[in-house]
């Protein structure tokens, strides 16, 4: 005795892949394709930010001037400066 079940209808499935046709041979319609369109201003800023990661995020020449300054000892600052400073700078992050 042979039991088949589903077997030969497996070829079945296969033949009927082959027959089916895609969307667009059936409808006889193009598929139009996905089109990005950057503007000028777009652009620009690319640039912008690309040349702005360029720039380092520290001053060499102003480092090293106040390193020589530190170091010799001529380097003095005054409080009130500095107070005045960190005020200044709470004051515009909450404007």
């Amino acid at each position: 005795m042979k039991i088949w079940g589903n077997i030969p209808n497996i070829s079945g499935v296969y033949n009927d892949h082959k027959k089916v046709k895609s969307v667009n041979e059936v409808s006889g319609t193009k598929l139009k394709k996905d089109v990005v369109a950057i503007s000028n201003k777009a652009k620009d800023y690319q640039l912008a930010l690309k040349h702005l990661k360029d720039i380092p995020d520290y001053r060499a020449d102003k480092v090293k001037e106040y390193t020589k300054r530190i170091e010799s000892g001529n380097y003095d600052v005054k409080g009130r400066d500095i107070a005045d400073k960190i005020i200044k700078s709470i004051f515009d992050k909450r404007v």
